[in-house]
């Protein structure tokens, strides 16, 4: 269900920010259509953002639930409502555009469960020594979507001002066939969501039959306590910024990946699959990583030291690369791919590390609610720098900066970071 959601999100906000630049190029005189057509993708981008930050705090109570049925099946519900709002083909453009913000409203909605469940979801059902490692596939399955989105966009709905060749005749692609493109992937979405919805009512259980390990079953704090102890747990709020800063901004990055890559002379196809092979390389590494960490644990820090520092090694090489210019660096589709792909790699296999050592760090807190406050604060982060473009989108080599900033400053939190291990240590030393 997270990779509906993250696909859903992905495609809607690369679609809307490559839409900006078309209409700077088309319309750059008419400077009072352009403000408005800014003022609408922000909304749209934002609405999603901002849906999930209002019930975030709701959100939390369904993680002091016994299972994860009712939540999810919420988060289904919201899913397809959303989705079938924005599918429906009116022809009142100015109605469907608010049915259209409604959906990604709804689509908001189920962001908490979705992409904070996993945690919650591999202390539940696995046994401590494959606890990462179902942390991980939960965690990085979201991440499919916004994968299939880089290749979804570009193969399906062609580039306005574009020509395509037919029986060896190039003809200009008209708005209505772009229109009908976008219209099938919207009834495509909706129907993916509907099996899925289908799916969790008839087959998800809220709990396994025995508990398979003693944190599984040990009682978790109310939900004010939690909330308390994670704003005063100075070592939560470093790790949870250290996670936010980076994969917020990365976030946002690869939703306008090629607007990043266009003065590098980067198609739009191409920037899709550099952000295809960069999210399914840190899917892959992802769940390797925390298959290693399965086997040798207590070792999580060591882990993101290497992922942060080989992120904020590559993050520099691109943002030096696309500075070429200045740097005089050599400037190849080889160096700009391999650069762009490892940064990706590094920061998003390093989610289930991250998620494993906050919950870590502050058991007994219910792994929901710590994971649904850190990624509230990724999400601001991403809203953050979407905020910005709006208004900052004509050169956007500020945001490979902020990129690598993000990445530099996470390594110097992890660094600085003391871990400790209250669950692993109840598990290994009670349980015994």
């Amino acid at each position: 269900m997270s990779c509906c959601y993250r696909e859903t999100s992905m495609f809607g906000r690369k679609s809307l920010c490559s839409y900006i630049c078309c209409h700077t190029s088309l319309k750059n005189e008419e400077h009072e259509s352009f403000v408005f057509f800014l003022l609408a993708i922000f909304l749209y981008c934002t609405l999603t953002l901002f849906a999930s930050l209002m019930v975030y705090l709701v959100s939390f109570f369904f993680f002091l639930l016994p299972g994860l049925r009712v939540s999810l099946l919420l988060s289904a519900f919201f899913m397809l409502l959303g989705a079938g709002l924005r599918s429906v083909p009116l022809p009142d453009m100015h109605l469907r555009r608010w049915l259209i913000h409604g959906g990604q409203l709804l689509n908001g909605l189920a962001g908490p469960t979705t992409m904070s469940a996993g945690p919650y979801l591999s202390t539940t059902w696995f046994a401590p020594d494959q606890r990462a490692t179902a942390t991980a596939v939960a965690s990085l399955f979201c991440y499919l979507g916004g994968a299939a989105s880089f290749l979804v966009g570009p193969l399906v709905v062609p580039a306005p001002n574009v020509s395509q060749t037919v029986n060896g005749v190039a003809a200009a692609v008209s708005d209505n066939s772009i229109q009908d493109r976008i219209q099938l992937i919207l009834y495509a979405e909706l129907a993916a969501v509907g099996v899925l919805f289908a799916a969790i009512f008839f087959f998800f259980p809220s709990w396994p039959p025995i508990p398979p390990s003693v944190a599984a079953a040990s009682q978790r704090l109310s939900y004010r306590s939690s909330i308390c102890r994670l704003l005063s747990n100075l070592r939560f709020l470093m790790v949870a910024l250290a996670y936010a800063v980076p994969t917020g901004v990365i976030a946002g990055w690869t939703g306008v990946l090629d607007m990043v890559l266009t003065p590098a002379k980067v198609s739009q196809v191409d920037a899709g699959w550099i952000g295809f092979w960069s999210t399914i390389g840190g899917c892959v590494f992802g769940v390797a990583m925390a298959r290693f960490a399965d086997s040798i644990r207590g070792m999580l820090k060591l882990i993101l030291v290497l992922m942060l520092a080989g992120a904020s090694l590559s993050s520099t090489w691109f943002t030096l690369t696309c500075l070429s210019s200045v740097t005089h660096l050599p400037s190849t589709s080889a160096i700009l791919y391999t650069s762009c792909i490892l940064t990706g790699i590094f920061i998003n296999s390093s989610v289930p590390i991250f998620f494993e050592l906050l919950i870590e760090t502050v058991y007994p807190v219910p792994e929901g609610i710590t994971c649904g406050v850190v990624t509230f604060l990724g999400n601001l982060f991403t809203g953050l720098l979407l905020f910005f473009l709006t208004f900052y989108c004509t050169d956007v080599t500020w945001l490979n900066w902020c990129l690598t900033g993000s990445c530099i400053f996470s390594l110097t939190l992890i660094l600085f970071f003391r871990e400790s291990y209250d669950r692993l240590y109840l598990d290994v030393f009670v349980s015994v």
